[in-house]
């Protein structure tokens, strides 16, 4: 559920509710009862990590994990160097 940002134009005070996205804006405020409040455009929410802690590779499948540390195992592993016949460039 998102959290809005609400203004009212009688009084000023600023608010922020907490609501589904179905419900019906606020219309009044609770600070001086008025119904003269308005939705604002917010600046969007931001993702909120909580608990231990979130790494990107978490939820990645064991597929994509084993081609990735192959992947990079290859590109760590040192060139062959092939020589070329005398005469030949």
């Amino acid at each position: 559920m998102p959290t809005y940002e609400y203004e009212c134009d009688a009084c000023g005070h600023a608010f922020e509710a907490f609501h589904s996205m179905t419900e019906k804006p606020i219309a009044k405020c609770p600070s001086c009862g008025k119904k003269k409040v308005r939705r604002l455009i917010g600046r969007g929410g931001a993702v909120i990590f909580k608990g231990s802690g979130f790494y990107i590779t978490d939820y990645r499948s064991k597929e994509y994990s084993s081609s990735k540390a192959k992947a990079e195992g290859a590109a760590t592993a040192p060139a062959k160097k092939t020589e070329t016949p005398k005469g030949e460039k």
